[in-house]
């Protein structure tokens, strides 16, 4: 069965939280990567930014629901607004990226990745080694990796 170390790729574009959504939007489209992990100036990942942290940031603003009770007005969902107030307005990496990164290490089966993106709707999973990123595992690369094992 094919691991991690099989199917990932192994040049992985990294950026720093201080980087621009603006300067992150041009190493998306130059690189051809549809996200990147976040690190900090030691190397460590301490996030993980996507397309869809780009698009939501350009999204239109959902206003929450008031439910009337009586005589007192209850906003629903206002911790949600409050979160996408924040990512559209954000000017860094920092401010858009997903701080809870599900990571993987080079051992982990490609059954156990289809696991994880299915039921965690990932589509990226940074591959660490030591505490370091040495790989990521992205939709097309397990479907490249499923393709090969059918073809086996």
């Amino acid at each position: 069965m094919l691991k991690a170390r099989d199917i990932m790729t192994r040049d992985v574009v990294t950026v720093l939280s201080e980087t621009t959504v603006e300067e992150l939007g041009r190493i998306f489209s130059e690189k051809a990567v549809s996200g990147a992990p976040v690190v900090n100036a030691a190397g460590n990942i301490v996030g993980i930014v996507t397309e869809n942290d780009l698009i939501s940031k350009n999204s239109r603003l959902h206003i929450p629901t008031i439910l009337r009770l009586f005589d007192a007005f209850i906003p629903l969902g206002t911790s949600k607004l409050e979160l996408e107030i924040k990512k559209m307005t954000a000017s860094t990496v920092g401010e858009v990226c997903t701080r809870k990164v599900v990571t993987i290490d080079e051992e982990t089966g490609i059954d156990e990745i289809a696991t994880i993106m299915s039921e965690k709707r990932i589509h990226l999973l940074p591959v660490i080694s030591q505490g370091k990123i040495v790989g990521i595992v992205g939709k097309k690369d397990l479907i490249r990796g499923i393709a090969g094992e059918a073809q086996k």
